[in-house]
């Protein structure tokens, strides 16, 4: 019965820490090739409706090169 409270405990430790770097609004963890940028796709579903994030930096994005 011990051994299941350690592991239960180490795994509650181990998702509580994670939470705490979402709720940090950090950068999600990339891949060391590149991720989709590297194959030349921005997004997974190919942002056919994009999230009121991305159209506002897509909208910089395109007055910045005009």
């Amino acid at each position: 019965m011990s051994i299941f409270v350690v592991t239960f405990a180490v795994i509650l430790f181990v998702v509580l820490a994670m939470a705490i770097g979402v709720i940090a609004g950090r950068k999600p963890i990339g891949g060391s090739c590149g991720g989709m940028g590297a194959v030349g796709l921005e997004c997974e579903a190919g942002c056919a409706k994009p999230c009121p994030k991305r159209r506002a930096r897509m909208k910089a994005q395109a007055e910045g090169k005009e």
